[in-house]
């Protein structure tokens, strides 16, 4: 048995959908529910004054390689989007609403399979509305709700306290208050969700 852990993600990060993909199957063999926390990986970024590495043409081509190399490893569909960078700011608004929603599972599923399964442009709205046709969401409400200044601040609250407990890229996780950052560390991760 192994205690529950947060994840901190953004949809605009593919080692998040493939740390998604991972943590799908430890729910699962473990039978817990893992703490899904979305934060905005560009403010994130911008606070710390990092540069993604996406931005960099030769750890971008080294980062959709080491994508794919894992996605394979852990038999994960994995498609490098056409369209990155994909502006998730709305997206990650749209998390905070899922959330209190209480559809924030399919919510994830959804979007992170569109983004980097399917490889659609998520920076036109008019995809976006598709999607959330299909997860039964109202997409006029839905663009109303994220504008709403509660859910701005809420997706701030969460970037701000991800940065305060020493987050600085997604994704991130969090068990026993030690932070392990990219998806290659849930093995430790899960050694230390064991610990008592």
């Amino acid at each position: 048995m192994i205690k529950p852990f947060e994840f901190y993600f953004d949809f605009s990060s593919p080692y998040s959908y493939l740390a998604h993909k991972e943590i799908k199957k430890i729910e699962t063999n473990y039978k817990i529910k893992i703490k899904y926390m979305p934060v905005f990986l560009g403010g994130m970024l911008h606070i710390l004054g990092i540069k993604e590495p996406a931005f960099y043409p030769s750890k971008a081509k080294f980062m959709i390689r080491d994508c794919k190399l894992w996605a394979e490893k852990n038999n994960t569909d994995f498609k490098f989007n056409s369209y990155f960078p994909i502006q998730t700011l709305p997206l990650m608004r749209g998390a905070i609403y899922a959330k209190l929603e209480k559809i924030d599972t399919s919510f994830v599923n959804f979007f992170f399979d569109a983004i980097w399964k399917d490889g659609l442009n998520l920076n036109d709205n008019t995809v976006i509305e598709k999607i959330l046709k299909n997860l039964d969401i109202n997409p006029k409400i839905f663009f109303q709700k994220i504008q709403e200044s509660s859910i701005k601040e809420n997706l701030k609250k969460f970037t701000d306290e991800a940065i305060d407990k020493g987050i600085f890229g997604v994704p991130s996780f969090i068990v026993n208050n030690k932070v392990f950052w990219g998806q290659d560390r849930l093995e430790f991760v899960i050694n230390e969700a064991k610990k008592q």
